[in-house]
């Protein structure tokens, strides 16, 4: 078996191809979730920097959704093995299969060691049925990829499946016709966070949608999700059409998180194009960057890209609404399947002109602000598992024809209407 280490590349490399700079930086990337993953279970951890006093044993569940996802990159891309994804996969399987869950639906945050809860807020201590999709979005894309007839792929698809049937989506309507998104044991349904669109959610309904056991109606999707007053949207910013969400479009997550599976090109519904959404979401964010009403440091056409993620107050959800002078990479270079010629030359500029201030040992930090001369010491694991896994999209497609493969996706995205080519 090959070193479980991947050697970090520090020194900035002049000499690149487009194809090898896009390599080293997935390969980068990818060590934040291989040697950093925590040791027990395997599972991404919150941030490589301690936080919130809780130490080093928080590990997140949506960010171990694309930490999976990124794992099976690394196979296809030779940096590890196989063999090795499928074994660091078991064991992450193996590790939920154990960990806390309520009503089948995980928590934000796990201790990595015992499996036990670890409270995301002061009532946020149980299920969180948005994270459990993002992980679910990781975990579902696997059991396409480790099709092997053999003792380690046969158990990660057999208790991934066990895990999925177990999740009681309808429990999360307490009878409406929405999906809430927290419950907990101590706390009920006291957070009473409705989920309406439009946001990083839609993956939440369509795989709410998908299950064969407790799947919800389209009526949960229509009256619940696109009954929203920042559902629609249909106006232009800066000459591009924005079928959904806020106005400007909000931070580029939005974007990312629910399309690292589902593949958004020819993705359509009654309500509007995703792909249109997405693409255009990102040239307006750009297109905000270049115009920089607030005349910030460092904003132009090579360096863009707001979306949530530390910044020199603490963590922000930046978007051209909520601008602070940060520039996030993970915002320009989960675009590049919407934008890649853009986000090549953001990639570059990050690289070539900034990496002695921004490349380190896991990829680029988690965001920097030349405004205020100030540049993150941290990575965060739902910052770093998108780069990796919208860059394969983009190079190869290879997690959206894994994911949209899916009986599970197949389902929810008929049942609520969706039309895409992978469905024919």
């Amino acid at each position: 078996m090959a070193s479980l280490g991947i050697k970090p590349e520090l020194k900035i490399q002049r000499n690149l191809t487009d194809e090898q700079l896009l390599d080293l930086v997935q390969k980068q990337t990818f060590r934040y979730f291989w040697d950093f993953g925590h040791p027990v279970s395997g599972m991404a951890r919150e941030r490589s920097n301690e936080a919130y006093e809780y130490g080093n044993e928080v590990v997140t569940t949506g960010g171990t959704g694309f930490g999976v996802m990124a794992m099976i990159v690394a196979a296809e891309r030779k940096f590890i093995t196989r063999e090795q994804a499928a074994l660091r996969t078991k064991k992450i399987v193996d590790f939920l299969y154990k960990a806390d869950m309520f009503y089948g639906a995980f928590p934000h945050w796990l201790n990595g060691t015992t499996g036990k809860v670890i409270r995301f807020s002061l009532k946020d201590d149980g299920a969180d049925i948005v994270e459990t999709s993002l992980l679910f979005q990781g975990l579902i894309t696997a059991s396409r990829y480790y099709t092997a007839d053999n003792p380690v792929e046969n158990s990660i698809r057999g208790k991934i499946n066990e895990m999925w049937n177990n999740i009681d989506w309808n429990w999360f309507t307490q009878g409406q016709n929405v999906l809430y998104w927290h419950w907990s044991p101590n706390n009920g349904w006291s957070m009473n966070h409705q989920i309406k669109g439009y946001n990083e959610c839609l993956i939440t309904y369509i795989l709410a949608a998908g299950s064969e056991r407790s799947g919800i109606s389209r009526r949960v999707y229509t009256d619940g999700y696109a009954n929203s007053n920042h559902f629609l949207n249909g106006r232009e910013f800066y000459s591009y059409k924005l079928p959904f969400g806020f106005d400007y479009g909000g931070p580029l997550f939005f974007s990312h998180y629910s399309f690292t599976g589902l593949d958004p090109r020819g993705l359509k519904d009654s309500y509007g194009d995703y792909w249109e959404q997405n693409k255009n979401h990102t040239l307006i964010n750009r297109a905000y960057c270049i115009d920089n009403p607030k005349k910030y440091k460092g904003y132009s056409a090579q360096s863009w890209g707001l979306t949530a993620s530390d910044s020199w107050v603490g963590y922000a959800a930046h978007s051209p609404n909520e601008d602070l002078g940060v520039i996030t990479p993970t915002a320009a270079l989960s675009s590049f399947p919407y934008t890649p010629e853009y986000s090549m030359e953001a990639l570059k500029h990050f690289y070539f002109n900034m990496g002695d201030k921004i490349w380190s040992e896991y990829g680029f930090i988690d965001a920097f602000s030349e405004e205020k001369n100030w540049y993150a010491k941290s990575h965060l694991a739902i910052d770093q598992g998108p780069i990796i896994v919208m860059i394969e999209n983009y190079r190869s497609g290879l997690l959206w024809d894994l994911f949209m493969s899916s009986p599970i996706v197949k389902n929810g995205l008929t049942k609520l209407g969706f039309e895409s080519p992978k469905l024919k």
